[in-house]
């Protein structure tokens, strides 16, 4: 296929949430109580909700930056680009890297909104309310056809939690981000009948839970003087314990049409993990009592998994032994991982390697989010004007350059140090959960 035809949508990005997110959203009497973005003397901005400091880290806002600038120190938005926290300049980017839509993860309240979990669950229902209608109806409202909405949860009640993917499915929302494991935040696991409304509501609205790695914070922590690097190669195989956990759970075999979508975390290793499952169900399903209906556990994943790359050579190569309708394709802007903005060339290379019929390479550049996630951007956007070429074309002059941005002066010994102290921060912070 000419890279110049494909068409792109992206199911994994994220924002870097704008300052002024909560002004039009959450109700008056919680405006003085809610979070705000806080200029520190060192030039970095930070989220300050309560005590709680959450910065914008370097690693997760580095598009159209060298790679000499990648690392964990905190970042204002001066040092970033734009278009990682306003959306018209987003569309810019996103024009000139030829991607027709993307859905965007939150950034500082974390992937499950733990972070708005308060004591008073009326203020924290409000500020998760405030963030979904600021993101529906500002970040995707802004340009129809351009973005998949997505709802954050009420993570600490499910019957609100419930409540709220109903409410949103009315704006057209039919994606959840939520926690890979919600144990691990104190929450009831996903076998507990506890979760059985939000089970319900993502059936009866068809919405997609989708489930990002490290959404729980529990991240596979290596030695405090492991480099980086072991970390970094670990974190989409966080995804494996969740695909796992659902798998084999009841929700799975009781509401046959719950959708899960396992982000970010690659494909090479489901071969692998399907074949694993089908062993395991054949050795021990006698004794564990396992039934999935007369069908195999692979059978089953294919029916309930969306599985997301982004580039993924070895994954696209056995696309047809993880299924080739349960696979979608993912650009990660603006986070390290990211190919913008030369994702048609990396994507297309990679296609053109396996010889990739055209009709795949548009169910997993396209076709397959469409179907998931119930959205049809050719309502706004003509077919025509969604290519690669056409929208590279609409943003003639925009400028991708690779730039230096940070006002940092840290060299690499002062990056591994930051990094040790994160790690010796997370691994005490698991010890005390």
């Amino acid at each position: 296929m000419d890279l110049n035809e494909m068409i792109l949508i992206s199911v994994d990005d994220h924002i870097i949430e704008p300052p002024d997110m909560f002004a039009n959203h959450l109700p008056a009497k919680y405006a003085d109580d809610a979070p705000r973005l806080v200029h520190m003397d060192n030039g970095a901005d930070m989220w300050k909700f309560r005590d709680r400091i959450i910065p914008n880290v370097a690693l997760n806002a580095v598009a159209g930056r060298p790679k000499e600038e990648y690392g964990l120190e905190p970042e204002g938005l001066d040092e970033i680009r734009p278009g990682c926290y306003d959306v018209h300049e987003r569309i810019k980017d996103m024009n000139a890297g030829g991607v027709l839509a993307q859905m965007n993860f939150p950034s500082f309240p974390g992937f499950a909104a733990r972070l708005f979990a308060t004591e008073d669950s009326d203020f924290s229902l409000a500020l998760v309310q405030a963030y979904n209608d600021w993101h529906v109806d500002e970040w995707c409202g802004a340009y129809p056809g351009r973005f998949i909405p997505m709802g954050l949860p009420v993570i600490w009640d499910a019957q609100l939690c419930a409540q709220e993917v109903r409410r949103l499915a009315k704006k057209g929302v039919h994606s959840l981000t939520f926690t890979e494991n919600p144990a691990a935040l104190g929450y009831p696991s996903f076998h507990d009948e506890y979760w059985n409304p939000l089970w319900k509501a993502l059936v009866d609205t068809d919405t997609v839970m989708s489930v990002h790695i490290g959404s729980s914070g529990k991240l596979s922590i290596p030695a405090v003087d492991s480099p980086p690097d072991v970390m970094i190669t670990l974190q989409p195989m966080n995804i494996v314990n969740a695909a796992a956990d659902l798998l084999w759970s009841r929700p799975v075999k009781e509401y046959k049409d719950l959708k899960i979508a396992l982000s970010e975390g690659g494909t090479g290793w489901i071969p692998y993990f399907l074949e694993r499952v089908d062993r395991t169900f054949e050795m021990h399903s006698t004794w564990t009592l396992q039934d999935f209906g007369g069908k195999l556990p692979s059978e089953v994943f294919r029916e309930h998994f969306l599985t997301c790359f982004i580039s993924d050579p070895l994954g696209v190569k056995l696309r047809h032994d993880i299924g080739i309708d349960n696979i979608a394709w993912e650009m990660d802007y603006p986070h390290s991982d990211s190919m913008w903005p030369g994702a048609p060339e990396e994507l297309g290379g990679v296609f053109a390697d396996d010889h990739v019929p055209d009709g795949e390479v548009d169910k997993m550049t396209h076709l397959n989010a469409m179907r998931w996630y119930s959205f049809d951007p050719f309502v706004h956007v003509p077919r025509e004007q969604a290519t690669v070429g056409a929208l590279r074309a609409a943003a003639a002059g925009h400028d991708v350059s690779i730039r230096a941005l940070s006002k940092h002066e840290s060299n690499a010994a002062e990056k591994l140090a930051a990094w040790e102290q994160q790690i010796a921060a997370a691994t005490e912070m698991q010890r005390s959960n």
